[in-house]
Order: C-alpha cells, then structure tokens, then sequence
C-alpha cells in the first residue's frame, strides 16, 4: 500500500482561538476547502452527481459512493477513508499573529497522486479561516511550506509544488529476528476508540486490541493496497487471548466537538494512557507498527487513535 506522510507548516496571518484537541477543526476545514477547490458542480449532491468517479472530493469524503468490484468479499463492507489528519500534540487554544503551527496529513494507496489539490485545498483553507470568529471572522493563515520525510515539497517563497517520489510502501512485514518479545509497553496517545460486541471499550484487554488492528489492516489493505492480507485471522485472536495485562493506566477520555453536518455538540471519548502486555508477543509486532503508521479504530481522521510502542522486551 502506498503511504505519504506529509507534513504542513503554517503561520497565522491575526490571532486565532482553536479547540485542544484541533483535529475535527483541521478536518472540517480541510473537506470545505477541498470541496471548493475541486469540485465542478457546487450546488450538486456527490451522490447525484456524474462526475463523482473522477472528483477528488468525492474519493476522499465521500467514500460510501464507491463501488469496488474485488473478486473476494471484504473483512470490511464499508471503505475507510483514505487520509488522516494529526494535528500537533499540544492543547494551546490561544494564538498570536505570527505564531507558526503543523499539522500533519496522512494519505493512502492512489489518493497520494491528488497531493497538490490537497496543497492547493490547505493553502486556500488559509485564506477561508479556521477556528472560532473573532470580530465576525475566523482566523486566516499561510501555508509555508510542505515535507515528505524531511523533503521539500512545497515551499511558498518558491510558489511551486516539487516532483517526487514522496510516498513509501506500506506492508505488513514479518517480524525479524531481533524482535523477539514477551513484553511490549503501549501509549495511546490520542483517544482510542474501538468497539467490542457493539459497545465502546473503556478498557482493553489485548485480544480487543488485536481484533481492531486486524480490521484496520484488512480494510487498507484492501481497498488501498494489494488486497486483504491472507493471514489466520481467527487463529490470531485466540493467541491474543493468551496474552495478559501486566500494566495499565488506561482511562476513558471525554471530549466534545461541533459537528456542521448534523448541527449539534458532540461527544467523541476514548481512550487514553499506557498500557503493558506480557506473553508470547513477536507475532503481533508487525500489526502493532502498521497501525503506529495508519492510526486505530474510530474517527482516524480526526488522528484519533494514535498509538506508539515505547518499548519492546525480551526477559
């Protein structure tokens, strides 16, 4: 599977008040921005539209429209999205004019060919504003510059978008040698949600954990890679089982964003905190840095989800 880490540096043009958690903020001003930008037929419903199969707009927000034709039926019905967004970890609400900020934008499988709408989208999303009004109006800000893993895509002293290779491959590799582990300390560094027999976790036991890494690889890889990986899926979960929580700060963490759509505040809690496994791990070391790459669970877009290995043990 393709996969393009790209990097946004910006700088604000007046102050600016922004939520702590600035994720859904990022994204709904990013699908605006975007939907300007490319598409043909304003006032028309994506759904309605001819034009969809072609709309960058439509690939990356309105991903319930697609219809894939794949010789095997998918662990996963319903497509994920092919992007997220990880604003910067800090809970800053106030800005000064001239503060800089990043954020970083995730893209999958082919949609990393429609890289300069998205520069173009961010750099217009700019001049529209975001956050919270301040005399009647958001706060504008310029799109400096763009990396790829350190390398220079977009610079706006230069007013061009570079060519390049700028995305890697993304697979699902089997652990090497030196990866031998029968423990593995976990941070969740955004809210993790994930949904076990129709309810959200408060806690999470590793076979839980295991059962929503499973899925989000699957369903990547998928639609955006070369297929579902063939693995043991079943027999997976059941090792998974046989592994215990040695540790754990885990907690549930609440916190509430504006939804445009559906004109209402909405809760959006997960879970935070550390967590360490013990047992027989090796075999989930590859699951474990697929999802630190491509985030976790629900609501990824808005970089919920985050998850890291902070370290990996041999007793």
């Amino acid at each position: 599977m393709l996969y393009g880490n790209y990097s946004f540096s910006c700088t604000f043009e007046d102050d600016a008040i922004l939520p702590e958690y600035k994720g859904s903020t990022f994204r709904g001003a990013f699908g605006h921005a975007l939907k300007r930008v490319a598409c043909a037929l304003k006032r028309q419903n994506c759904k309605d539209c001819l034009l969809r199969t072609q709309c960058v707009y439509a690939l990356i927000f309105e991903q319930s429209i697609r219809h894939d034709k794949t010789d095997k039926k998918p662990l996963i019905a319903s497509p994920p999205h092919p992007y997220v967004i990880e604003p910067a970890m800090d809970t800053q609400n106030h800005y000064r004019k001239g503060d800089h900020f990043d954020f970083t934008l995730i893209l999958f499988g082919k949609v990393n060919e429609y890289l300069p709408y998205f520069i173009y989208a961010i750099d217009q999303m700019g001049k529209i504003g975001i956050g919270k009004k301040i005399d009647k109006k958001r706060t504008s800000f310029t799109l400096e510059k763009v990396l790829a893993d350190g390398i220079l895509v977009y610079a706006k002293k230069e007013g061009k978008i570079n060519k390049g290779a700028f995305t890697k491959g993304l697979t699902l590799d089997r652990p090497s040698r030196h990866e031998l582990a029968n423990t593995i300390d976990l941070a969740l560094i955004t809210p993790l949600r994930i949904k076990y027999e129709n309810r959200l976790e408060a806690d999470l036991p590793f076979h839980v954990l295991t059962r929503a890494m499973l899925r989000r690889v699957a369903s990547l890889q998928q639609y955006y890679g070369d297929g579902e990986p063939d693995l043991d899926y079943q027999g997976i979960v059941e090792r998974a089982k046989k592994i215990n929580t040695k540790d754990t700060s885990v907690q549930w963490f609440d916190w509430k964003r504006y939804s445009n759509r559906q004109d209402q505040t909405m809760f959006m809690g997960g879970m935070t905190g550390e967590v360490t496994y013990a047992g027989d791990l090796t075999e989930f070391i590859p699951l474990l840095q697929f999802c630190e790459k491509v985030h976790l669970g629900k609501q990824t877009t808005f970089g919920l989800g985050r998850i890291k290995v902070t370290n990996i043990g041999l007793d």
